[in-house]
């Protein structure tokens, strides 16, 4: 008997009992909906990231217009916010996308239960677009906010493009020492605007 075979003999007669999955009753963990917002909001900030909620896009508008007053490099995706940056596109390269200051995308949806905000790809216009730029804006209908991942996964069609992302917070990291460090490989800051109108 070879070594291969004593170890994948070893193997077969050591595995444990199979067990069945447990069943997960989706409706006894889904909370009511007045409390998703809170969770949403509560999880989001307790990994770094801001909520602003908002009844009126005007002060987004506002702040768009200031930026670039200041010589910042904006991306705008959301044609609701005026002027949309056609030139980023999904072959950009990231050497041009790296001086993006600060990027303004459209959410599709929230999970209360992890603070992550779906992203289907024609919304990013690149792949790069959130993770390299400083900054980045995510705007997003108060109502489209759920209480799972369950629930999420119902909703959205992963066949629908050929990207999507779930985005929870900053760019951060502790590998190091332990010490958190945000920004270190994507953006610096997450804020998520909640907008009831």
């Amino acid at each position: 008997m070879s070594s291969r075979e004593k170890i994948l003999g070893a193997i077969s007669t050591n595995k444990p009992a199979l067990i069945e999955l447990p069943v997960i009753d989706i409706k006894s963990t889904s909370s009511l909906a007045a409390d998703w917002l809170d969770q949403f909001i509560k999880t989001l900030e307790s990994i770094g990231g801001k909520v602003i909620q908002l009844s009126s896009i005007d002060l987004i508008k506002e702040e768009i217009q200031e930026a670039k007053n200041r010589g910042e490099y904006i991306v705008n995706t959301l044609p609701i916010l005026g002027e949309v940056n056609n030139e980023i596109n999904s072959t950009m390269e990231a050497s041009l996308l790296e001086t993006v200051d600060r990027a303004y995308i459209e959410g599709s949806m929230g999970v209360a239960e992890n603070g992550s905000v779906w992203l289907y790809e024609h919304q990013i216009k690149n792949r790069l677009l959130p993770f390299i730029c400083q900054h980045l804006v995510i705007c997003l209908n108060v109502n489209k906010i759920v209480p799972n991942l369950h629930e999420a996964y119902k909703q959205i069609d992963v066949a629908k493009e050929g990207y999507g992302v779930f985005l929870a917070g900053p760019s951060k990291t502790a590998d190091i020492e332990q010490s958190l460090v945000i920004g270190a490989h994507g953006a610096r800051s997450l804020l998520v605007y909640l907008i009831s109108e």
